[in-house]
């Protein structure tokens, strides 16, 4: 029966890709050795070994971390079918972050609906590297809806649409350069030149997932869906990030709040307009995010086993 099961090398990806997604959503990410926290040991190892303030020095940094990650893919892919289904499964588990995401929602909306300002303050950096410091409770109701938002397209749509079309070497590589983005991406003394590759890397990675994220927002909104259309076309270009303004525009319009307006990162200010119509987000609307997160991955996964056959 197994050699059966597992004859089309198709079929072994959509299954392991189903696999995985089944245990993020029941587990959570791996408690203990997090494979991506041994790949970010690397990386930085990596840096201090060649960082200079230089474009083409992070070039090379970039081509290094992801050509080992997706040598690891590419190596994974050739075992025996029952162990490439293991792969894939453990692959898709560990990239993904869906429960995660969802988990450090609902704590923020615990948190905002119990006034604890210094303890929303301190989990958001869980979610975000938004300044906390000065926010009040609408301010991170607001930061983390609009994380929420931008994490269900990097952490849960983007890694199944690459492990759908390239398998295990597409989940690894995506990973790759989302975390590379988030430690060397952002704009700093120190990265502004070496992490530029890494930053636009990541952003041509999530062309596509970030606006299929907000097409699947779309079909999870039901009677609303029209609206959130409305909205994505006439916000999404209004955010200065090529794709988080496209389901964070999505989300607005879905959740029928305004996301949006001044954020500050390492103590610099950015404008990131106004997505959406109506009044910005309650604690109730933050939970809202959190299960249309939940739908939208759901209906991701759904899409990436039909894309996978």
């Amino acid at each position: 029966m197994d050699h059966v099961f597992f004859r089309p090398r198709d079929q072994v990806r959509t299954a392991g890709l189903l696999a995985g997604y089944a245990a993020d959503r029941l587990f959570g990410d791996p408690r203990r050795a997090h494979p991506v926290a041994w790949f970010g040991s690397l990386a930085s190892a990596v840096e201090r070994r060649i960082w200079a303030d230089s474009r083409p020095r992070g070039v090379v940094h970039l081509l290094i971390c992801t050509a080992t990650a997706t040598g690891l893919g590419v190596a994974a892919e050739r075992v025996p079918p029952p162990l490439r289904f293991l792969a894939t499964a453990t692959a898709t588990w560990i990239v993904l972050g869906g429960r995660g995401l969802a988990s450090e929602g609902i704590a923020m909306a615990d948190l905002i609906e119990a006034e604890d300002l210094p303890g929303a303050r301190a989990r958001l950096s869980h979610l975000c590297g938004r300044d906390a410091a000065t926010l009040d409770l609408a301010d991170l109701t607001r930061a983390a809806t609009e994380s929420i938002a931008e994490n269900t397209s990097d952490a849960v749509v983007a890694p199944l649409f690459w492990g759908a079309v390239a398998g295990i070497p597409g989940l690894l590589a995506y990973r790759t350069l989302n975390t590379l983005d988030a430690m060397v991406g952002h704009r700093s003394p120190r990265y502004e030149r070496f992490g530029w590759a890494s930053a636009r890397a990541d952003d041509v990675a999530n062309l596509v997932p970030s606006r299929l994220a907000a097409l699947f927002t779309a079909a999870c909104a039901g009677r609303d869906a029209r609206r959130v259309l409305k909205v994505w076309r006439r916000d999404a270009n209004v955010h200065p990030s090529p794709n988080a303004g496209q389901v964070e525009a999505a989300f607005a319009g879905a959740l029928g709040v305004r996301l949006g307006g001044l954020n500050s990162y390492g103590g610099e200010v950015s404008e990131r307009g106004h997505l959406g119509d109506g009044d910005p987000p309650r604690p109730a609307d933050l939970r809202r995010s959190v299960r249309l997160s939940l739908a939208v991955g759901a209906l991701a996964a759904v899409a990436a086993a039909v894309v996978s056959r």
